[in-house]
């Protein structure tokens, strides 16, 4: 009986460290000069996740806007095609990494968060939108 704990507890341990290690492996935290090379992929989803106030102000080319704290983010993350890479971003990169969590919930397959958000892209001198 004592073994039988024993094995149930190390395969626990085994479960738990292995879901995460896939979980942070799902999320690649990506520069904006990382970024700017893997948006010009094809099929890769841009996504914004500032307010609409907050894109209006500027944000980066083609990039889809669905905000985090909106009532229909889940409905319209939702929407996104699970099997296509995601690149999020938001003001800095708080937001962007809730995201991405969540979007491993959801399925997805590859996930990028920009380092630094919209603000580090801006201070890198890259392209913006308005």
């Amino acid at each position: 009986m004592r073994y039988f704990k024993f094995g149930c507890t190390l395969l626990g341990i085994l479960i738990f460290f292995n879901c995460n290690k896939n979980r942070s492996e799902a999320v690649q935290l990506i520069t904006a000069t990382e970024m700017k090379e893997i948006s010009e992929i094809e099929g890769i989803q841009l996504v914004d996740v500032r307010t609409p106030d907050e894109y209006k102000e500027g944000h980066l080319p083609n990039a889809l806007n669905i905000d985090f704290l909106g009532e229909n983010f889940e409905i319209n993350i939702q929407q996104l095609d699970k099997s296509k890479p995601v690149i999020v971003y938001c003001q800095r990169g708080s937001r962007s990494a809730k995201c991405a969590s969540q979007l491993i919930a959801y399925g997805f397959v590859k996930i990028y968060d920009l380092d630094r958000g919209f603000f580090g892209w801006k201070s890198s001198g890259l392209e913006v939108e308005n």
